[in-house]
């Protein structure tokens, strides 16, 4: 009998990567945000405006900011998911069309994010899922709302939102945001990563060549790969996006 095991060798399977498996609360992730992760003063800054911001959240704002909205939380530090939850929790059928379970006190029946929140597990650790989350002034977050990253035209517009010397352009009526280029890169790769792990999720085409566009145009800082692994160590699973990436700094 001849025994073939030594003759071939063992292929090991690539392992799809994964997100988030071990934390589905966001109120922890926010704290863990603040506590764990952003906690050298250098890098405590918001992503598109680069606010500084202490250990109590408190914001400092930039020279020459302004904002016309959602003033009451202009000086909030608030966690900005850059991959909105509504554009991942629409793949939920209880965001969509609600469960059994999402009935309120007074019987009534709820859907959305509440319901997904409630109902579903895996969309709360989509939710939760740290490699998204960043620190933002509070205004700027509300204003941005679920609007999709792209390129606007120059050509100033009466539906164009600004910030004054923060560079964040929203377009109140194509529903669209333009992002300053300080985070262009984070952005991109974040997409690329949410892509990456999460089957749930897809990029149309369009957002997809943007965000490549901007990968190249925009490269990893060290900065990036200091937060990935500390992330790595608290949350449990290596970014991918990152991973290759940060090997050359």
């Amino acid at each position: 009998m001849i025994l073939l095991s030594g003759l071939f060798p063992i292929i090991a399977q690539a392992q799809t990567p994964k997100g988030n498996t071990t934390n589905p609360s966001f109120s922890k992730a926010k704290k863990t945000m603040q506590k764990q992760i952003y906690t050298n003063p250098t890098e405590m800054k918001t992503i598109y405006c680069g606010a500084n911001f202490d250990a109590k959240k408190y914001i400092t704002l930039p020279t020459g900011f302004t904002t016309e909205v959602y003033k009451k939380r202009v000086k909030r530090w608030e966690a900005e998911h850059v991959v909105p939850a509504e554009n991942f929790g629409r793949a939920f059928s209880e965001w969509r069309d609600g469960a059994a379970i999402c009935i309120d006190r007074k019987g009534k029946e709820f859907k959305g994010r509440k319901c997904a929140e409630k109902a579903n597990k895996e969309y709360r650790l989509m939710q939760s899922d740290l490699y998204n989350l960043y620190p933002a002034i509070g205004a700027v977050n509300a204003a941005r709302q679920n609007y999709n990253y792209v390129m606007l035209p120059k050509t100033a517009s009466k539906n164009y939102r600004t910030f004054g010397s923060c560079n964040m352009i929203i377009d109140k009526k194509d529903r669209d945001a333009q992002p300053p280029e300080r985070a262009r890169g984070v952005i991109a790769r974040t997409y690329m990563y949410f892509e990456a792990v999460y089957p749930k999720y897809k990029m149309s085409r369009q957002q997809r060549q943007l965000m490549t566009v901007w990968d190249k145009q925009y490269p990893i800082t060290k900065w990036e790969c200091e937060r990935a692994e500390k992330i790595r160590k608290i949350q449990g699973n290596i970014n991918p996006v990152l991973n290759t990436r940060c090997k050359i700094i």
